[in-house]
C-alpha cells in the first residue's frame, strides 16, 4: 500500500471532514469520473481510487486505523473494496453501472449489531459469553432457490434474465440510458411459478443463532468487537456481513477505572493517618495489605503496582491507585473525647493556610480526571 495516494487527497476533503462531507465529496467525484459518463483515459482508474477511498473513510473503524497508521493500518483487515458501489451510484444518480454484470454480481451482506453488558470483573479479565442473534439464514427446504422442491425458477421474460430494464432518453448531453429494476422479477432475473412453502419464495428465513463470543481481557465501556462473516448473508453468493459486539460495563461497588488503572477511594481514621497502619483493602485479585505511612494526609495517593487492568491484547497490567481520605468521627465516647482534648492541648491552636486546595492536588496526581 506504500504507493497509494492519501485517501483524503483522493476525495479532496480535510482530515477532520464529517461523514456528510465525505459522502458529498464521493457523490461529486463519482459522478464526474464514472466510466458511463467520462470516457477520458484514466477515468476508470480514478473512479476505482475514489471508491477505495470512500470505502475506508466512510467506515469508522477503518478510518480510525488509517488516521493512526496510514495505509499500513489497513493491512490484515478482512475486507475488500467491493461494497455495492453500483447500487450506491444508482441510488445517487438514477442509472446503473454496467447492466447485468453489476446487478447480478456478488455483494456483501449487511452488518449486525449486538449490545453485550458485562460485569466489571468480566470486562477486566475477559470471558466467553454465549449470545443469541437474529439473522436471515438460507432456507433449508429449498436450499435458497426460492422454488418449491421439485420445481425450478425460470428466466424472466421481461428482462431476459438481466434483472433490469433500460430506457433511452435524450438530454442536452446526448443520449442517456436510464436503468431500473425489472418489475416482473424485482431484479432477480428469474421468476418462480411455485414458491417454496417455508420461505414463501424469499430463499431466506429468519432464525435465532447462538454463538460463543470470546471477550478479551481489558475491554472497556464502548469497546467494539468485530466478528467477521457473522452478519446477514450476502447477495448473489456474496460473503456475509460482520457482527459488531458493543460492550457495556456495569459500575463496580468500589472501583472506578481510568484507562488501565483502577481507582479506589479509601477512608481511614485519624489515628491510622497520624500513626500509620497496615490495612486490608479490596483489589481485583482479592484482598491485599496496604501500608499507610505515618502522617498520611487527605488526598494522598498510594499505588499498588500491577494490580490494575490487563492491557488489551498486550502484556502487563496497570496499577491500582488508592486515594486516601481521613474520616472525621461525628460522635465520640466520653473516653475518646477526653483523649482528643488532651491531644489538642499538646498540638496548640495555630493553623496553617494552604496555598492550594487538596482537591487540586488530587486532580494533578490523577491527571485532572477527578471531579
Amino acid at each position: 500500500m506504500a504507493n497509494k495516494r492519501d485517501y483524503y487527497q483522493v476525495l479532496d476533503v480535510n482530515r477532520d471532514a464529517s461523514p456528510d462531507d465525505i459522502r458529498r465529496a464521493y457523490r461529486r467525484l463519482a459522478k464526474q469520473y464514472h466510466p458511463d459518463i467520462n470516457n477520458e483515459p484514466g477515468a476508470a482508474e480514478r473512479f476505482k481510487e475514489i471508491n477505495e477511498a470512500y470505502a475506508v473513510l466512510s467506515d469508522d473503524e477503518r478510518r480510525a486505523a488509517y488516521d493512526r497508521f496510514g495505509h499500513a493500518g489497513l493491512e490484515g483487515m478482512q475486507f475488500d473494496f467491493d461494497f455495492g458501489f453500483g447500487d450506491i451510484f444508482e441510488q445517487f444518480f438514477g442509472f446503473g453501472m454496467g447492466g447485468q454484470r453489476s446487478r447480478r454480481a456478488p455483494r456483501r451482506g449487511p452488518n449486525l449489531r449486538y449490545d453485550l453488558t458485562l460485569d466489571f470483573e468480566e470486562a477486566v479479565f475477559g470471558i466467553e459469553k454465549e449470545i443469541e442473534i437474529s439473522r436471515q439464514e438460507t432456507c433449508k427446504r429449498c436450499q435458497g432457490s426460492r422454488a418449491e422442491p421439485g420445481t425450478t425458477p425460470v428466466r424472466c421474460s421481461t428482462c431476459n434474465g438481466s434483472g433490469e430494464v433500460r430506457q433511452v432518453r435524450q438530454t442536452l448531453l446526448g443520449s442517456m440510458v436510464n436503468v431500473s429494476t425489472c418489475p416482473s422479477c424485482n431484479g432477480l432475473g428469474e421468476t418462480i411459478s411455485t414458491p417454496c412453502e417455508t420461505c414463501r419464495g424469499r430463499g431466506l428465513v429468519r432464525e435465532t443463532i447462538q454463538r460463543m463470543i470470546a471477550v478479551p481481557a481489558g475491554v472497556d465501556d464502548g469497546t467494539r468487537i468485530r466478528i467477521t462473516n457473522e452478519g446477514e448473508p450476502g447477495v448473489n453468493g456474496g460473503p456475509n456481513g460482520d457482527l459488531y459486539v458493543f460492550i457495556h460495563v456495569k459500575p463496580h461497588r468500589f472501583f472506578r477505572r481510568r484507562d488501565n488503572d483502577i481507582l479506589l477511594d479509601l477512608g481511614i481514621n485519624i489515628a491510622q493517618a497520624t500513626l500509620g497502619a497496615q490495612v486490608t483493602i479490596p483489589t481485583l485479585d482479592g484482598e491485599d495489605t496496604l501500608t499507610i505511612p505515618p502522617g498520611t494526609q487527605p488526598g494522598k495517593v498510594l499505588r499498588l503496582k500491577g494490580k490494575g487492568v490487563p492491557r488489551l491484547r498486550r502484556n502487563g497490567r496497570g496499577d491500582q491507585l488508592v486515594i486516601v481520605s481521613v474520616d472525621i468521627p461525628r460522635s465520640l465516647s466520653a473516653e475518646q473525647r477526653t483523649l482528643l482534648e488532651q491531644l489538642a492541648e499538646t498540638l496548640g491552636t495555630e493553623v496553617h493556610p494552604h496555598e492550594r486546595g487538596f482537591l487540586d492536588t488530587i486532580k494533578d496526581l490523577l491527571g485532572g480526571l477527578i471531579d
